[in-house]
């Protein structure tokens, strides 16, 4: 293309605009209606013979061709000067991706080289060697200095050079971080070793001089290893199927690979230490745990989040809770508990809502409402700090929730009544903008905004009768009053409902025709009063909701292996 175009001689060829407001230069053809944005495009597509009118806007009239006038002089010198550095750069970005792709030709052909005599290395294990014994990552440091043989994921990997190459392996215990040197790291297997793979590792674990790190502050001195079963790479692989930046579904839809992350693995270990807790503090108090049916014939929290079912052609449901089970077996047994699965129905979308959910639930005879807050107290109180004395787990909370200390006691108790009127003092409203009124219950937003705000937490207590299950006993100070709990937590709201239960065999059937209830399927409940009553209180605790107050996780979604809520079944 020549430095300068005669203007006059455009008017001989083809008329293309140009509108540097409205044209664009990847989808205009030079039409009026599809101008391009810059002349130096429309001189790349249509060559310095075009004919070029750009948009003025001060020449337009009723014709919107008449807005369009011929390039100046200087404008079109400039365009074409564009155009000129344009085709410059598009050379020299040519020659370099020639370049390049001659370098990546020659890398594949050298790569392929590589692996080709990497193949005929073949890796044996040195008879004169002490034989290796088999152990777990967690029992590392104290078999350090002899040989041992450990199985396990690699988690990461790094290769430093033709002749080192460093694997943090992972068998669900630990990490362990491991060395191959020469020829170890010189093999096919090796050269294409990719994460998730399984391999098995023979060596000496010492520990680290000073200044180094790695997990247990000890390394693994490879000696002889084997792959066991190779992963995928490129696309397939494990870090291209799900990371920290993936979609929450694809998160759900992969849970089985998520939960080979540190993070997910650690919550889960952080869970079962959890869930050995609570055990370990109902058995020092002497209770019984008990394992109660999930598929029931009654309801306990309403008939509106019950999960049917067809039960050899009756109408059966998932429990929604096990507490009118365990209240049975307080004559034989005395305090009872139990960690099992709850459902319900409710198409709630929150991150502290889950369909199935674990509960630990217990009742107890011959209390008081305070015997029944003093126990909860302690129970809560009591696992987070059994749970912190394991050490593998106090790291895990530590570094997952940095800022976590162990609550204060005694809990702040705070009437329902109260309640209310804190919502009222601190302008926390209903979204109509009104406040909320005694008789109503409180939902999850305002009470969290609640609890939040005063950072600690709170014994709710004495709720009206007419928002409570139909089983609460009442007060005996205030008949409208049920002598009930709700424990809340900051960051997550409620995370334990409980209260005394009616003992009288009178008020509870007043209370199944109240609530609507035929009192003949639950007669084995009902019959309680009858053989024997007694005072008698228990809860039920959110198992996840209160590991992710422990953690401070965003979700209790987070907080079990497979999650399931409204939509979710699945994997």
């Amino acid at each position: 293309m020549a430095d300068t175009i005669a203007v006059d001689s455009l008017s001989l060829n083809a008329v293309v605009h140009v509108d540097e407001t409205k044209g664009h230069d990847e989808t205009g053809n030079g039409s009026t209606k599809l101008p391009y944005q810059t002349a130096a495009r429309a001189l790349q597509v249509h060559g310095d013979s075009a004919k070029i009118l750009v948009w003025k806007a001060a020449t337009a009239g009723t014709d919107e061709t008449s807005a369009y006038v011929p390039i100046s002089g200087a404008a079109l010198k400039k365009a074409v000067k564009k155009v000129a550095e344009l085709e410059k750069k598009a050379k020299k970005q040519a020659e370099q991706a020639s370049e390049q792709a001659a370098k990546d030709k020659a890398a594949a052909e050298e790569r392929e080289r590589v692996l080709e005599v990497a193949k005929s290395i073949v890796l044996t294990e040195d008879p004169a060697l002490p034989a290796a014994q088999k152990i777990k990552i967690r029992n590392g440091v104290e078999n350090r200095g002899k040989r041992v043989k450990v199985s396990g994921w690699v988690h990461r990997l790094r290769v430093q050079g033709k002749n080192m190459t460093f694997i943090i392996l992972r068998d669900g215990t630990g990490y362990l971080q491991c060395v191959l040197t020469d020829t170890l790291c010189q093999t096919y297997d090796a050269l294409t070793l990719t994460l998730e793979s399984t391999v098995t590792v023979y060596g000496v674990i010492n520990e680290l001089p000073e200044g180094k790190t790695a997990p247990d502050n000890h390394e693994l001195t490879v000696d002889y290893w084997e792959c066991i079963g190779k992963a995928p790479g490129g696309e397939e692989a494990m870090s291209n199927k799900v990371n920290e930046n993936s979609d929450p579904s694809v998160k759900y839809d992969l849970r089985h690979l998520v939960l080979r992350e540190e993070k997910a693995s650690g919550i889960l270990k952080v869970r079962s230490q959890v869930m050995k807790a609570f055990r370990d503090h109902f058995d020092n108090r002497g209770f019984t745990e008990v394992t109660p049916p999930a598929m029931v014939q009654t309801s306990v929290e309403g008939g509106s989040t019950l999960f049917e079912l067809n039960y050899y052609n009756e109408k059966a449901y998932l429990t929604q809770s096990s507490q009118l089970y365990l209240e049975t077996c307080l004559p034989s047994l005395g305090d009872v508990y139990c960690l099992a699965e709850s459902f319900r129905a409710e198409k709630s979308h929150t991150r502290r809502h889950l369909s199935e959910y674990t509960h630990c639930e217990a009742e107890m005879a011959f209390i008081t409402f305070d015997d029944l807050l003093e126990q909860l107290e302690e129970m809560v109180c009591d696992v987070i700090d059994r749970t912190l004395a394991h050490k593998p787990s106090a790291d895990i909370i530590y570094k997952l929730n940095p800022g976590f200390k162990k609550p204060e006691r005694p809990f702040l108790r705070m009437d329902y009544t109260e309640a209310i009127q804190y919502l009222k003092d601190n302008n926390i409203k209903k979204e109509d903008g009104t406040f909320y009124e005694v008789g109503e219950d409180i939902p999850e937003a305002p009470e969290r905004a609640m609890t939040d705000k005063i950072n600690r937490p709170i014994f709710l207590c004495r709720f009206p009768a007419e928002i409570k299950s139909f089983y609460m006993k009442r007060c005996p100070e205030n008949n409208a009053l049920t002598e009930s709990v709700d424990v809340l937590m900051p960051g997550v709201g409620e995370i334990v409902g409980g209260s005394m239960r009616i003992s009288d065999l009178e008020e509870l059937m007043a209370a199944y025709t109240r609530e609507g209830l035929d009192p003949n399927p639950y007669y084995w409940f009902t019959e309680q009063r009858k053989y024997g009553t007694s005072e008698h209180g228990g809860f039920g605790l959110g198992v996840e909701r209160y590991i992710a107050w422990l953690l401070n996780l965003h979700t209790v979604r987070d907080a079990c292996l497979y999650p399931r809520f409204t939509g979710r079944a699945f994997p």
